[in-house]
């Protein structure tokens, strides 16, 4: 089957929910525990943080959009193919005669652990070349909601461009979501917490692990990320097992969602802070879950609910990834998410999420743990 992945340059371009942009790869997951030397076997699967966030958005019933370039050879085709049957909208995504599509290979273990391996095969692929001149900016622009991450800055200076033209504040620019996935082996030559510190100056919202953000910035504590950050109206700052909290200097919703961060006048004394603790999770597989996080959170947010719900929301949607296998899993039912974030303190302390529990037709009550 052959993808052209482009679009007529004459049609008007549609506003979605949300539009993602960077790379994805093909994933190789392996057939069983063990060093990648040992591993006889993998399953090809698909991974990029932000067509991750794409296809879990899309999955619970928004319009999404996915950004990007693949190779003109058949991992390119799975990719396209892959994304596009989440309901992702992938008419945008340019495909390149002369690169490769990215893919690559990691062990079965936690990411945390000193035995996980990745073998990246990434270097020049079509993806890193993405620019200014090479994007569809029409496109990538007609969302309420753009979201990006720092793993597309590192790929290359022409990358970097491309977000400095997004991030850039203008009239009418969409609400830019930013997640800083600060990966260290991939700012060989730059200086990667400088860039990224100073993009997520420029979003939005953004999103940050507590552990990045003291790698990349030597900051320890929830409160003094969010004050390297002064400009965005809302920093999330995951925290693991301990949670999130999220710093709202827009309490009010007087920006409103696709408006610029911060309204003039606005005070850092007008600053809320929200913390939610994160369910307990009998965990099968500990990747995709910040990916999945930024989802549940964009998903509440374009909902317009309070910023607990969407801290809630957006662990619900990290527990779906983290008790599944792979980078991607079906999300809970909207009806079935919006009753266990609308818990009380008390039950949502209580609360334990296993494999399959996303399926469960069942009560909030008939999840949690005595």
């Amino acid at each position: 089957m052959t993808i052209t992945g482009s679009r007529n340059a004459l049609d008007v371009v549609e506003i979605v929910d949300v539009v993602a942009l960077g790379e994805s790869m093909v994933t190789f997951l392996p057939s069983r525990p063990g060093r990648l030397a040992d591993v006889p076997s993998f399953e090809r699967a698909i991974g990029g943080a932000e067509s991750n966030v794409a296809c879990a958005l899309a999955a619970a019933g928004h319009s999404a959009r996915w950004i990007s370039r693949v190779g003109d050879d058949g991992f390119g085709d799975h990719l396209v193919e892959a994304i596009g049957s989440y309901g992702v909208d992938v008419a945008s995504v340019r495909r390149d005669p002369a690169r490769p599509t990215g893919v690559y290979f990691r062990t079965a273990g936690d990411r945390a652990t000193g035995a996980h391996e990745v073998a990246y095969y990434r270097a020049g692929s079509a993806a890193s070349v993405l620019s200014a001149e090479n994007v569809d900016l029409a496109a990538a622009r007609a969302g309420r909601v753009l979201h990006l991450s720092g793993i597309t800055a590192a790929l290359s200076g022409d990358c970097l461009d491309l977000l400095w033209e997004l991030t850039e504040a203008r009239p009418g620019r969409p609400l830019v979501s930013f997640d800083v996935n600060f990966r260290e082996g991939l700012w060989a030559d730059v200086d990667g917490p400088r860039v990224l510190l100073d993009l997520a100056r420029r979003a939005d919202l953004v999103f940050v692990g507590a552990d990045e953000a003291e790698a990349a910035w030597g900051l320890c504590g929830a409160g003094d990320i969010a004050e390297a950050l002064p400009e965005p109206g809302l920093v999330v700052v995951k925290q693991g097992r301990g949670g999130a909290v999220a710093f709202d200097r827009d309490p009010d919703g007087l920006s409103g969602l696709g408006g610029l961060a911060r309204p003039a006048g606005l005070e850092d004394a007008d600053c809320v802070s929200t913390h939610v603790r994160a369910p307990h999770v009998d965990v099968v597989a500990a990747v995709g879950a910040g990916d999945a996080f930024a989802a549940g959170f964009l998903s509440a947010t374009l909902r317009g609910l309070p910023v607990r719900d969407r801290i809630r929301h957006g662990h619900l949607m990290a527990a779906a990834s983290l008790t599944a296998p792979g980078d991607l899993a079906a999300p809970p039912a909207r009806d079935h998410a919006d009753r266990l974030a609308a818990l009380d303190s008390a039950a949502w302390g209580t609360l334990r999420l296993g494999p399959g529990w996303t399926q469960a037709a069942q009560a909030p009550e008939e999840v949690r743990t005595p």
